[in-house]
């Protein structure tokens, strides 16, 4: 209070609220001090008073209360005007808090928030995720005078964690977070054209499709009801092919004298695309009637005749004499070069175990080195000398032409003959080389005596049995698995790739006997269920069905033994392979494999958890312990089998129990999908969702939580996961567990478990038929093969053919003393020759 009239008056300030005063003005918290204005030069006073809340609250409490500064002097008294004071504060409880949302897409949102009551009141502002909400900048966004958040439009955009905060002058106040998720609910695509018939002849089904994707659901959004697929029966008319009638009578001899007969093709008519008959409809011939004896007595006719004799007799003679010439060069240059050799150069030398001195029953083959053998670099040349190089392929699908590769020729026939057989080999372009050395691929070289091709860890092998490959041949063989991505395997309808697709080759090689293919499947084999067909691509690059499961010819080249996770196939043609199965209703169901997958280390707050939805084969195992070894993952799960349904519907994942006050989950829906197609359809790899988890703290090192997999109306799988992330590594060692061992490639009696003398021995005792009983036919039902009698009739020897298919069931690790009793059971005199032990392998 500064006032020049009162400089000689008394000061106080007095203090009071609406229903009491109190004036204070003890020296102890008052100042004043005294001062001379610039203006005028008369003296000024001010006087400052200290007042502590707690000294007014002692007194008023929290009411409102008012100062005022009071002057007084002889002369008289004077007032300042009232200042009102209030105390400010902002409390910590809101009065209305938003609540989590889950709305449609361009559905209208409302989150309303009454703030705390407080003094000054408090202002209230909006963020989402964090981010301040500025209702200038989006005006799909406004603020009511209520403080409620209005969002006129959904969008996908606005899919976040919504926060009220309230302020004033005292504090800042947060609500809690409210979710708000925008779905889209999925909407049905236009229906596809009607499929062609599925029978190409009478009464078969066509189908067409729609998928969910006019949307597709998003953010836990229904999924479309009703049926995606709609199958309606249909009729083709079947062709039937032309047929002759009867030929007609003969006519009368003409003054040509030739007389003729005719028929129609019209038993049946061509119809429905059927073909034309073949051959001629009208037939004519020389007759010897008595017109023509006055004609055909002439001299000049006769002398045409004669002429046209000759020269037909000539042209006989040399078209034999031409047939005869070839015959013997084809004769001689098939004999004398060994297929695989033109194909794929030259070879190193077969490896024979030496037979055991302490064990006569082993059979000991020496290598044929009567063969002579001329190298030739390019087009076929003349013999060098020195050791040449191995042939290393190029890349490509399988071997590579003959222009400019070296071969090697096994009792070579002379240059010309060889040349024009390797000039049509390389007409066959559409083979390339493949390369070696590579995870996926095992080569080696085999002559009569058979052996084995393996690709570890992929359940795939070749078994080439003894006497398979002629005698006098060398062949070079490889075995290869190819990436779906790299080979194009169309399908149609309801088909679906259960098997890895598989080359052996070269392709054209010639065979005696049937090589077994081994290869994992996923399919659950029932006939009610699937339609199994073996398809094997063509020179051209075509698919062709070569085996439909369950309706084999035994005289077919090809042959198939299904079992519970495996199929063994017998051919007697080496090229490309996969099996293909066709839903013929929705409890088909493929096996995946379910695997988790985490970092080894966290480094950060951040930690993922990666869930693999695989076919449960060997060879997709394999790519996904490949892939994590390289990312630096682990398992922290044991694998779970999950079959996968026909139905059209998506695989589901989801993680639950996340303990909050540890861990935080970044999804911002309640569970991720894998389309139905991706998976049934076969052709991708390394199917995967990833579940980011935020630690609270960098010290937290335990996690327990739950993953849930399921497939909508199907079976499901449920993870209980309770591990330490920085030290707990007891899984790792189950994928180990799982791996094969082994050489690539085996030659010779070291690629089988039974002796060659014993297997010789077994297929003499049991070839021929038994009155009683005791032969081929009792060992397949003791092998559980009864149901391939047909199939082992129809070949020379169907000892040899069961043998070969234990061989490539039960190899490494078959145990020989049950297939002993199996054979020393059959009752046979000399049965004791067919005792088999482990020392004798």
């Amino acid at each position: 209070m500064r006032d020049p009239q009162f400089s000689a008056l008394t000061q106080r300030m007095r203090i009071s609220s609406p229903s009491r005063k109190v004036a204070t003005g003890s020296a102890q918290n008052r100042r004043i001090s005294a001062t001379m204005t610039s203006a005028r030069g008369l003296p000024a006073m001010e006087v400052r008073i200290n007042v502590s809340r707690q000294q007014v609250e002692k007194v008023f409490g929290l009411e409102e209360y008012w100062c005022q500064c009071v002057a007084w002097s002889s002369s008289g008294t004077t007032k300042s005007q009232k200042a009102y004071i209030r105390i400010a504060y902002l409390r910590k409880n809101f009065e209305q808090e938003p609540l989590a949302k889950e709305v449609s897409l361009e559905q209208g949102i409302v989150l309303p928030c009454r703030p705390p009551e407080g003094i000054p009141p408090a202002e209230v502002e909006w963020l989402r995720n964090e981010d301040l909400v500025d209702p200038s900048l989006d005006p799909n966004v406004y603020i009511t005078r209520e403080h409620s958040l209005v969002v006129r439009q959904a969008r996908l955009a606005d899919t976040a964690n919504y926060t009220c905060v309230a302020k004033n002058i005292v504090a800042r106040r947060r609500s809690a977070s409210a979710a708000v998720i925008v779905y889209v609910n999925g909407g049905w695509s236009t229906w596809t054209e009607w499929s062609v018939c599925s029978a190409s002849c009478g009464r078969g089904w066509q189908k067409r499709s729609r998928s969910c994707t006019n949307p597709a659901p998003l953010n836990g959004g229904a999924f479309c009801e009703g049926q995606n697929v709609q199958k309606t029966a249909c009729a083709t008319l079947c062709p039937v092919d032309g047929s002759w009638s009867p030929w007609s009578k003969w006519s009368a001899c003409g003054l040509d004298c030739t007389h003729w007969r005719s028929r129609e093709c019209s038993d049946p008519a061509p119809r429905n695309g059927g073909e034309e008959c073949r051959g001629t409809d009208l037939d004519t011939r020389n007759c010897t009637s008595d017109l023509c004896v006055h004609t055909a007595s002439r001299p000049e006719d006769v002398a045409l005749y004669v002429g046209l004799i000759a020269v037909a007799v000539c042209l006989l003679l040399l078209l034999l004499v031409l047939i005869l010439v070839y015959c013997r060069k084809k004769e001689g240059l098939d004999s004398d070069v060994a297929d695989s050799s033109i194909l794929t150069s030259g070879f190193q030398p077969v490896s024979i175990k030496p037979s055991k001195a302490d064990n006569p029953h082993l059979l000991t083959i020496q290598p044929d080195l009567s063969t002579t053998t001329t190298t030739c670099q390019g087009s076929l040349c003349p013999r060098q000398d020195g050791t040449s190089p191995k042939f290393q392929l190029a890349n490509g699908h399988l071997l590579s032409p003959l222009s400019g590769g070296r071969h090697t020729l096994h009792h070579s026939s002379p240059t010309s003959e060889a040349e024009d057989f390797v000039s049509r080999l390389s007409t066959q372009n559409y083979f390339r080389s493949l390369p070696r050395g590579t995870s996926n691929m095992t080569y080696g070289t085999f002559n009569f005596l058979g052996g084995r091709l393996m690709i570890p860890n992929t359940g795939i092998s070749l078994l080439i049995p003894p006497d398979a490959i002629p005698r006098g041949k060398i062949y070079e063989i490889y075995l290869t698995l190819h990436k779906p991505e790299d080979v194009r395997l169309p399908l149609a309808g309801c088909q679906t790739l259960l098997s890895p697709i598989v080359s052996c080759g070269p392709p054209g090689v010639l065979l005696t006997r049937p090589v077994i293919l081994a290869m994992d499947h996923c399919g659950e084999p029932c006939p009610e269920s699937w339609s199994l067909r073996l398809k094997k691509q063509s020179c051209e690059g075509s698919w062709e069905d070569v085996l439909h499961l369950g309706e084999e010819a035994p005289s077919h080249l090809y042959y198939c033994q299904l079992e519970a996770g495996a199929c063994y196939v017998f051919t007697e043609q080496l090229g490309r392979f996969a099996l293909v199965g066709e839903a013929l209703s929705v409890a088909a169901t493929k096996r995946l494999k379910l695997l988790l997958f985490a970092p080894v280390a966290c480094t950060s707050l951040e930690y993922n958890i990666r869930v693999y939805c695989l076919h449960d084969t060997h060879d997709a195992l394999k790519e996904v312990v490949q892939l994590e070894k390289q990312l630096g993952g682990q398992l922290i799960q044991e694998p779970r089998v999950l079959h996968f349904k026909d139905s059209y519907h998506n695989l589901r994942l989801s993680i639950h129990d996340v303990p909050s006050s540890l861990w935080k989950s970044k999804l911002l829906v309640s569970y991720q999908e894998i389309p139905f197609y991706h998976i049934w359809n076969g052709t991708q790899q390394y199917l995967h969702c990833a579940f980011t988890l935020e630690r609270v703290s960098p010290s937290t090192s335990d996690l327990a939580c739950k993953v849930w997999v399921w497939q909508v109306e199907g079976d499901g799988q449920s993870f209980n996961i309770n591990f330490n992330i920085t030290k707990d590594t007891r899984f790792a060692e189950l994928l180990a567990l799982e791996s094969e061992g082994g050489v690539p490639a085996l030659v010779g009696p070291s690629a089988f478990k039974i002796p060659f003398l014993i297997r010789q021995k077994i297929i003499t005792s049991l070839d021929p038929p038994c009155s009683r009983g005791a032969d081929w036919r009792t060992l397949a039902q003791k092998l559980h093969l009864d149901s391939h009698l047909s199939f082992f009739a129809s070949k020379p020897s169907p000892t040899a053919m069961i043998l070969n298919l234990w061989e490539a069931r039960h190899f490494p690790n078959g145990n020989l003393s049950q297939l002993a009793a199996a054979v020393a059971g059959l009752g046979q005199p000399d049965a004791g020759l067919f005792t088999v032990s482990e020392a004798e392998c």
